[in-house]
């Protein structure tokens, strides 16, 4: 009888383990933003890391409207970008190398943010095409150099969709691949997980100070 209780209540001990090690993701802490309440963000154009060479300015495109919508003053990337260029700056490398304190005296920036672009582009494979996009985001303080915010921004976009049978997935595939080489959709994609990583409900980016104001629902 023992034994036999003692197998009723196995699946429900496994149960309980399984849910004991399902742990939640800790909140994101927020307590450097909330104290440096930054009005506004200079984006330095993005380190690229991937084989694509204009990844750095189209991703950098993508940046200032889901941060203007957040309630920041977004410094205009395109003046930055001239402006650094014409001060012996040509390369977003260089441009990263910049110190705070330079940036700060010349802009008046709260806040800077980097990005690290790690992968970019379309892959094709046999049956299947896909675009991909992935870099980290990170907000820091203008003034002490402090970590306020950062998250990882990524998204991939599947360019063939084809139900059918082998035959039909290789012509959609090849389709596909003609019309990515015509067609660039990484700015899309990058634009989409820009957007994603900044308004994460669980640690995207807090509103800004020239946020609409949240009415009750």
């Amino acid at each position: 009888m023992m034994i036999k209780r003692t197998f009723l209540l196995l699946p429900l001990l496994m149960l309980m383990l399984l849910t004991g090690c399902a742990t939640t993701p800790e909140p994101y802490n927020y307590d450097a933003l909330l104290a440096a309440k930054p009005r506004s963000i200079l984006v330095i154009p993005p380190l690229n890391e991937s084989l694509e060479v204009n990844a750095s300015y189209i991703d950098l495109s993508t940046l200032s409207r889901p941060l203007a919508e957040k309630g920041y003053y977004v410094f205009p990337v395109a003046v930055i970008e001239n402006f650094m260029k014409e001060n012996g700056l040509p390369t977003p490398d260089e441009m990263n190398q910049v110190p705070l304190d330079k940036l700060q005296e010349n802009t008046g920036a709260d806040s800077v943010l980097y990005i690290r672009i790690s992968d970019w582009g379309q892959k094709y494979t046999l049956l299947d095409s896909t675009t991909v996009v992935r870099s980290h985001v990170r907000l820091v303080d203008a003034r002490t150099g402090a970590l306020l915010w950062d998250a990882d921004a990524s998204a991939v976009q599947s360019g063939s969709n084809s139900s059918g049978g082998i035959l039909e997935a290789l012509v959609a595939a090849a389709i596909t691949q003609i019309i990515g080489d015509i067609t660039d959709m990484t700015p899309s994609v990058a634009r989409l997980a820009n957007a994603e990583a900044i308004n994460n409900p669980q640690r995207g980016l807090l509103n800004g100070p020239y946020a609409p104001p949240q009415h009750p629902q």
